[in-house]
């Protein structure tokens, strides 16, 4: 026979206490994985913007969509603005890849795209670009950095387009007068010596200064003569092309070696000596000034212009005209 308890059967303690862990766990899960999940996505928003800041130091930005807004470049220090549809104008450039976003580039402190290159020259590069006509002052004179620059740049109509500037200009230079006029002259230059240690003596000597102004037709002639002829001053050679005046016109002054004169008073006193080289050979005189001269007029094709000037003139070292045809 069956008995049923008249007493309901109550849960122990230790029962109830697991219940309540479990209800508690019921009730923080909900909110411990919230915050598991704000944490991760707080931790992947900061890993993302570490990776934004190295990309955008490294690699190219997502340039505006807009093909004519501005962009600004660092180019060796000297900042241009132009648009993503000029630079991009010959794709297969370096310049094309680089900012399609197939090279990486590289942002100043600005944040502009910076380009270590020649900054000065990229002017007649971006120009090129805009138009794509090469456009060069008459005088220019920096014709091979250009040259290497547009090979940098990989911009292969620029390359053309100088290659055909250089034929260009060497027709030009084929014909060609050369002019030099000569001046000199004596002056006393004085100056101390040291006869013992704390003795000086004031003296005076005769010096020779020479004077020649040279003008030609041809720029690449005058640049010949400036990798031959050199200053001596403070104990250095430097060429003569940085006196150049303008690209047809080149004044040179030299001394002649002044006898007895201590070599730091050349520098104290701003006298120049006039050197050939390789030859290595200081120019103390006019005859040996016009005898360089001719050496190397002679061998780039001039020839001494008979009609002109006097024969008294050429023969005194006054006037020097050569002309040369191609």
């Amino acid at each position: 026979m069956l008995t049923v308890s008249s007493h309901t059967r109550h849960p122990s303690a230790k029962g109830l206490a697991l219940g309540k862990v479990c209800w508690k766990q019921r009730q923080y899960t909900p909110l411990l994985s919230k915050t598991l999940k704000s944490r991760f996505r707080m931790e992947d928003f900061r890993l993302k913007e570490m990776l934004e800041a190295v990309r955008s130091d490294y690699f190219p930005a997502p340039w505006s969509s807009a093909m004519s807004d501005p962009i600004t470049l660092n180019v060796g220090g000297k900042l241009y603005t132009t648009s993503l549809a000029t630079l991009t104008s010959f794709p297969d450039s370096m310049l094309g890849a680089m900012f399609s976003g197939k090279m990486p580039t590289k942002r100043d402190s600005q944040g502009n795209c910076f380009i270590d290159r020649d900054g000065k020259v990229f002017r007649y590069i971006l120009n090129f670009l805009r138009t794509s006509h090469l456009d060069l002052p008459e005088d220019f004179q920096e014709m091979g950095l250009l040259r290497r620059e547009a090979d940098f740049y990989q911009v292969q109509p620029l390359i053309e387009a100088l290659q055909e500037k250089e034929v260009e200009l060497s027709k030009a230079e084929k014909n060609a007068m050369l002019n030099i006029t000569l001046n000199q002259r004596v002056q006393t230059v004085h100056f101390t010596v040291r006869e013992a240690p704390q003795i000086y003596s004031l003296s005076s000597s005769s010096m020779e200064v020479f004077n020649a102004n040279i003008f030609s037709t041809s720029c690449l002639f005058l640049k010949l003569l400036g990798s031959k002829l050199f200053y001596c001053s403070n104990g250095n050679l430097s060429s003569i092309t940085s006196h150049l005046q303008d690209p047809n016109h080149l004044t040179l002054d030299w001394v002649a070696n002044v006898e007895g004169l201590p070599e730091e008073e050349y520098t104290k006193q701003n006298l120049k000596r006039l050197w050939v080289v390789p030859a290595n050979k200081q120019i103390n005189s006019f005859q040996v000034f016009v005898e360089e001269v001719l050496k190397i007029a002679l061998s780039d094709g001039f020839c001494i212009d008979s009609s002109h000037p006097h024969a008294l003139d050429f023969m005194s070292n006054k006037i020097i005209r050569l002309i040369r045809y191609r």
